[in-house]
C-alpha cells in the first residue's frame, strides 16, 4: 500500500482493544469481509482460521485480512486473547498489500501506532480521522517492512533457521524469564556454541544483546500503556537490583526510566 496516500484511507466504525470473553468465538459467516481488517494479539492463545488455512496465535500475531477472505477465530478461555482490531478500506487501487499473517518480534513501535489509533476515536478528538489516516499508512508501512526484512540463511538449512526463529519468539514473548544460553541451546536441540554462533548470524545479535533489548522493549511499553511504575517494571522484568535496570535502559533508550513513564 505504499503506492495509497493517507487521505485514500476509509476509517470504517469497527476498531478497539478489547479482552474477551471466557466463550469468545469469531462464527464463520457465509458472506466474505467486505474490507480490510488488522487483526493483533496482544496476549492470549487461541486459532485463527483465514480461507481454511489454521494458525496457532499468541503474542505478536498480526494478521491483515482481505476483502474476500473468509475468517473465524476461537481461543483459550483460561488464556483468553487481548486484540486490537481496526476495519478501513482503501479509496485507490493499491499494489504492494502487506502479507496476511506475520508474528512480529519488534512490537514497541507498532503496539504504540495501534493503542494511538484506538485512542483516537474513544474520545471526539480533534482531526481525529486525518491523524487515524497518517497513523493506517504508517502501520502498512510498518508491516510491509516487516515482511522485506527477513534474515539472510545462506548457508542454514531452512529447518535450522525455523528453530532458532522460534527461540527468538520464544525470548520476545517471557522477557521476564532469567534466559540462559545452555537452556536456550537446549530447546534448539543445538550445543551452546553452535547455537550462540547461529542466532547471531540468523537474528542479528547476539543471544545476551537480544535477551537485554527484549527486556527493555517490554519494560518500555509496561512503563508506556500499563500504568507500572519503575520498581513494579523492574520487578516483573526479573530485575533484582533497580539500579542496575535503570542503567542498562539508559544505555538502551538513551533515557532513564521515570524519563520514559
Amino acid at each position: 500500500m505504499l503506492n495509497a496516500s493517507p487521505s485514500s484511507f476509509v476509517i470504517l466504525p469497527a476498531l478497539a482493544k478489547i479482552v474477551c470473553e471466557p466463550g469468545w468465538k469469531w462464527q464463520k459467516r457465509e458472506k466474505p469481509l467486505p474490507n480490510y481488517d488488522l487483526f493483533y494479539v496482544w496476549s492470549g492463545e487461541g486459532t485463527v482460521v483465514r480461507n481454511g488455512t489454521a494458525y496457532e496465535v499468541g503474542p505478536g500475531s498480526c494478521f491483515l485480512f482481505r476483502p474476500g477472505d473468509h475468517t473465524s477465530a476461537k481461543h483459550n478461555p483460561q488464556k483468553p486473547l487481548v486484540l486490537t482490531y481496526i476495519h478501513f478500506d482503501v479509496k485507490e487501487p493499491v499494489t504492494d498489500i502487506p502479507e496476511p499473517y506475520r508474528k512480529l518480534t519488534e512490537t514497541v513501535e507498532f503496539e504504540h501506532l495501534l493503542a494511538r489509533y484506538v485512542r483516537l476515536f474513544l474520545v471526539k478528538t480533534f482531526a481525529a480521522e486525518e491523524e487515524g489516516q497518517l497513523i493506517l499508512k504508517q502501520i502498512m508501512i510498518n508491516l510491509l517492512r516487516e515482511d522485506r526484512a527477513k534474515p539472510v540463511e545462506r548457508s542454514v538449512s531452512n529447518q535450522l533457521a525455523e528453530v532458532i526463529h522460534e527461540v527468538a519468539n520464544y525470548i520476545s514473548q517471557h522477557p521476564g524469564v532469567a534466559h540462559r544460553v545452555e537452556e536456550l541451546a537446549a530447546r534448539a536441540g543445538l550445543s551452546p556454541r553452535y547455537f550462540s554462533i547461529k542466532f547471531k548470524e540468523l537474528i542479528g545479535s547476539s543471544v545476551q544483546s537480544y535477551v537485554i533489548r527484549t527486556r527493555i522493549e517490554r519494560a518500555q511499553h509496561l512503563l508506556l500503556y500499563a500504568g507500572m511504575n519503575v520498581t513494579e517494571v523492574a520487578d516483573a522484568l526479573g530485575y533484582r537490583d533497580i539500579f542496575f535496570f535503570s542503567r542498562q535502559f539508559k544505555q538502551h533508550t538513551g533515557k532513564s526510566p521515570s524519563e520514559i513513564r
